[in-house]
């Protein structure tokens, strides 16, 4: 067998290791709460121009 080739016994047991998931005990879904807001900020046409400020040293 050559690096890297396996056989049908080695996929199927890839296989069931990767179906397997280990959830231990102390894995308890964290709930958040609050708000999220979003700034849409400038327009891009701005953007552009302090990213051209930026570039030229000013």
């Amino acid at each position: 067998m050559s690096m890297g080739a396996y056989d049908e016994d080695e996929h199927e047991r890839r296989e069931r290791k990767n179906n397997t998931v280990d959830v231990s005990e102390d894995d308890d879904r964290t709930t958040y709460h609050g708000s999220v807001e979003y700034d849409s900020g400038d327009s891009a046409e701005a953007l552009l121009d302090q990213f051209e400020e930026i570039k030229s040293g000013k």
